[in-house]
């Protein structure tokens, strides 16, 4: 059965348990889709009878307002920022790439499939999986591109600002091109430090509404550039139409009718999460210290951690793939109490 690398594969997950999944795999607003946005992407179906607008324009000033930017052709949107990520190893066709190791695995894929040459810098778990200002040495004349994560995917730890700013003031020495990926940063403890106010040509940040708002299912993601030119690629990279008519009515009522959805999420995520890692470390697992709305955590040695959780209906995100992390490495997202409690049932059951 083909399986996806990645969290959310329901379809998988519940034909194996035979039954409704309770899913951790996925990195979602706990919070759920606001009723604003459910409402705006139903009512649009009746829409849908003609083509989306090709230039999401609505959209981008949506964006552009709520992000405060003050021109909406630094607006990219795409069918996820998955879309956008491959758009990008596309038209930048960079000869060699620095990622860090563990990350977001498509960075890799889109940039192996682009023919790129990709150099690691690993993150140590004796320091927290943090970035520290070491990834400063790697970023020499000879790299094209950079890509970054900040909460990390899976580690959910925050690069510090100044070191961002550290690190992009280098790109610019060397003309490496700095793509950050900012799409769990809504839901962080770095909420608000986004790096729009300092955008140059060197700066690519990547966006998405799929993790704030709960919308994976619409596919809607975004990317902020000043690049003119790299603008204009990345549109002619993306085949039309590539933003639906829902997702668009989703986004626009997302950043119109509900700015605040995120920071209520943080509001509840900031009790809810210490009481997980906590309740995680009592049956013996290594939690990484949590700064989004997710947990990595080690089960020493236990490398069927998810295949023993699925026989009780929980699915949970195996980090076997990811460049840096051993088979006993597993991620979780924080979820309302009641759901956390039926995770921590089940583990205690399987350890």
């Amino acid at each position: 059965m083909q399986t996806s690398p990645h969290g959310g594969d329901l379809q998988t997950a519940e034909s194996t348990y035979g039954g409704k999944v309770l899913d951790f795999s996925a990195n979602l607003n706990p919070l759920g889709m606001p009723e604003a946005v459910r409402r705006a992407a139903a009512t649009s179906v009746a829409e849908a009878i003609h083509y989306p607008d090709p230039y999401c324009r609505e959209l981008k000033k949506a964006i552009a307002r709520h992000d405060q930017i003050p021109n909406t052709n630094w607006v990219i949107c795409g069918s996820g920022a998955a879309d956008i990520i491959f758009r990008l190893a596309l038209v930048l066709g960079a000869e060699k790439a620095l990622v860090t190791a563990p990350t977001f695995s498509e960075y890799e894929t889109a940039l192996a499939w682009s023919g790129c040459q990709i150099l690691y810098h690993p993150l140590s778990p004796e320091q927290n999986f943090d970035l520290t200002d070491a990834i400063l040495d790697g970023i020499t004349d000879d790299l094209s591109v950079l890509f970054l994560c900040t909460p990390n995917n899976p580690t959910g730890r925050l690069i510090p600002h100044d070191l961002l700013l550290e690190i992009l003031q280098r790109c610019r020495r060397t003309g490496t091109r700095l793509v950050l990926d900012e799409c769990f940063l809504p839901l962080s403890d770095g909420a608000g430090l986004g790096m729009s106010r300092w955008m140059s040509e060197y700066l690519f940040l990547l966006r998405a509404f799929t993790k704030s708002y709960a919308v994976p299912g619409l596919r809607l993601g975004y990317g902020l550039t000043s690049d003119r030119r790299l603008q204009e690629a990345l549109d002619r990279a993306g085949p039309p139409w590539s933003v639906s008519v829902p997702a668009q009515a989703a986004g626009i009522a997302a950043f119109q009718e509900c700015p605040n959805w995120p920071e209520e999420a943080r509001n509840f995520l900031a009790k809810e999460r210490p009481r997980l890692t906590e309740a995680l470390r009592a049956l013996g697992l290594t939690v990484t210290e949590g700064q989004a709305n997710y947990l990595l955590f080690r089960a020493e040695h236990i490398t069927d951690l998810k295949e023993r959780l699925l026989e009780r209906g929980v699915l949970i995100r195996s980090c076997a793939n990811y460049h840096g992390l051993g088979p006993d490495y597993y991620r979780v997202c924080v979820r309302l109490e009641s759901d956390n409690q039926r995770l921590l049932a089940a583990l205690q059951e399987v350890l």
